[in-house]
């Protein structure tokens, strides 16, 4: 049920960026900040060592990302309950909801896109390592 790893440097990331971002909910704008520059950070990391900007583990980061630097502003500062929840899910039970959305995308996947595709995306038990690993529709 819990997944744990410790390790893996990326679980590190994501924990050190959650507590970040608990930080930020719980009034602390600099929480915010410092999550967003621990995601470059992370985001420039994965780029060097996966030598490609293409690759499943950049891409997650970079719409992780995205999501944080939209919800910065005030007004939109609620949107950040979204990257929380999912991120404590990834770092307590290893389920990343992102990872799972971008699998999703045309690049990413060879299965028609369906409803059956997308159930089974975002209902699946967490695997270890890439969600692409195990969300090929059957026929």
């Amino acid at each position: 049920m819990f997944m744990f790893e410790f390790k893996d440097m990326g679980w590190w990331y994501w924990l050190v960026t959650v507590l970040l971002l608990t930080v930020g909910v719980l009034g602390n704008e600099l929480g915010f900040i410092l999550a967003i520059g621990l995601t470059i950070f992370q985001l420039i990391h994965y780029v060097i060592r996966e030598k490609s900007i293409k690759a499943f583990p950049v891409q997650v980061r970079f719409w992780y990302l995205l999501l944080l630097i939209v919800a910065f502003p005030g007004i939109m500062q609620w949107l950040y309950w979204a990257p929380l929840i999912g991120t404590w899910a990834q770092v307590v039970f290893g389920y990343c909801a992102m990872a799972r959305l971008v699998s999703l995308w045309p690049w990413n996947r060879e299965a028609p896109f369906t409803l059956k595709l997308i159930i089974k995306t975002f209902l699946s038990r967490p695997v270890r390592g890439s969600v692409q690993q195990g969300f090929v529709e059957s026929k």
